[in-house]
């Protein structure tokens, strides 16, 4: 039997969590190996096997991969959720780079200016529903299927219910003038595997706050003034 993949990072969502949903989506068991210290991370650098000194790192296949992208590319390739042809893999590439920007400015938003933070706030809200929501919204309704690309769950439409639900942890109700989105979400959260991803007691990480944003810092000796001047 092959061995189980192993997530090397700390115990919060960051580039991870994206990883974390498409391994559920494939029905896949794994390991986590979640840094406690910045020893802990210091040690794995020290080991020689983690390329550009950075995390995420998933072990997996006699591999030490690294860099989201190539990670969760692998795994979709891997597990049949990156469609049947080169067409709907572009298709599938489009659409998740858009939810990969709306993804980023959600995880970086806890760390915002004080001052600033409702501004970020709407203009993520504004981003959300006025730039990305319609192109999916659009999507589906054209498509006329019950996924964004081909008749099967891809890692798209995985990765647009991770962004759904991150929308929706800053403002309930911002699906209501996407029919056909509400649609998608109720139906892709009934999965089995998505459904069970999703009980309490999963691997699934809640959102950051101060606490685990503190613990990623020590971890990672990230300068907190230096993270909220750029998160303005």
């Amino acid at each position: 039997m092959a061995a189980k993949p192993k997530l090397y990072y700390f115990n919060g969502r960051g580039r991870m969590e994206s990883v974390r949903w498409l391994l559920a989506a494939a029905g896949v068991e794994y390991e986590e190996v979640l840094f406690k210290t910045a020893e802990d991370f210091e040690n794995l650098i020290k080991g020689g096997i983690l390329m550009y000194q950075q995390v995420p790192m998933v072990e997996m296949d006699g591999m030490y991969m690294v860099q989201t992208r190539a990670i969760l590319k692998y795994i979709a390739a891997k597990y049949d959720l990156y469609g049947k042809d080169l067409k709907e893999r572009a298709m599938i590439d489009m659409y998740v780079e858009g939810m990969r920007d709306l993804n980023d400015m959600i995880m970086l938003f806890p760390f915002s200016l004080p001052e600033e933070k409702q501004k970020n706030l709407n203009y993520i809200l504004g981003r959300a529903t006025q730039r990305f929501f319609p192109v999916y919204e659009k999507a589906l309704k054209d498509h006329g299927k019950n996924y964004l690309v081909g008749n099967q769950l891809s890692w798209a439409d995985v990765q647009l219910l991770e962004v759904i639900l991150m929308v929706e942890e800053l403002k309930a109700g911002v699906l209501c003038a996407f029919p056909k989105l509400q649609e998608f979400k109720a139906r892709v959260i009934k999965l089995p595997r998505i459904q069970k991803f999703l009980q309490p007691g999963s691997p699934r990480k809640p959102p950051v706050d101060d606490a685990s944003f503190e613990v990623s810092r020590k971890i990672y000796k990230i300068d907190k003034n230096f993270v909220l001047k750029h998160m303005s």
